[in-house]
């Protein structure tokens, strides 16, 4: 069982990302405040639940959590300030979201842009440790992956539906037969150094 939170009597928020190591499409965020009498034995790391238990405990988590958010910033802006201020922006997003304003936040990952004074403790694989950052991946993925599916309709020789935007070897092999999408983060090593990429 993950650990129910942190600090004893504090409105504690977990948050965490997906999307960072993905070619397209933005970044997620997710930022959830948990009952302190929650409990639920199937939630875990995103990464380590099927998609039916993913969609199954968003619709949980969107039920009993006291406050969640979710937060986005887009292929654009990630190039403009990079990956690891674009994961913690859509963070911030997320935290401003909150129907109620949390005195602590739980970051998964070992660094966090501070937050209008808000103390914060970084957990390298939080998602594993903490139930809140848990229900924050299960969000911040589930929303990516929805927006991901969606714009594949209209994108459909990258196969997003399945990669999701990582960088999948069909995913390469259609970079370099199509050239970019609108949805490309040109700022990332979008083909490996021998395939030669034309913006």
């Amino acid at each position: 069982m993950l650990a129910p939170f942190l600090l004893d009597n504090t409105i504690e928020a977990g948050c965490d990302e997906a999307g960072r190591g993905c070619l397209a499409g933005p970044v997620f965020a997710a930022a959830v405040i948990l009952p302190t009498d929650f409990s639920n034995e199937m939630l875990n790391d995103s990464k380590k639940l099927s998609e039916k238990k993913r969609y199954f405990l968003r619709e949980t988590i969107e039920t009993e959590a006291i406050a969640w958010a979710v937060g986005i910033v887009n292929h654009e802006e990630i190039d403009e300030i990079n990956i690891l201020n674009a994961s913690f922006l859509a963070m911030h997003r997320a935290i401003d979201q909150l129907k109620i304003e949390p005195e602590h936040l739980l970051i998964d990952g070992n660094r966090f842009n501070p937050y209008n004074n808000i103390k914060h403790t970084c957990v390298v694989k939080g998602d594993g440790k903490y139930a809140a950052i848990a229900a924050a991946s299960i969000l911040a993925k589930t929303y990516r992956d929805d927006f991901m599916i969606k714009i594949h309709k209209k994108f459909p020789q990258y196969d997003w539906s399945s990669n999701k935007g990582y960088p999948t070897k069909k995913h390469r092999m259609a970079i370099r037969e199509h050239g970019i999408s609108l949805h490309h983060r040109k700022s990332f090593g979008l083909l490996p150094d021998q395939m030669e990429l034309k913006f």
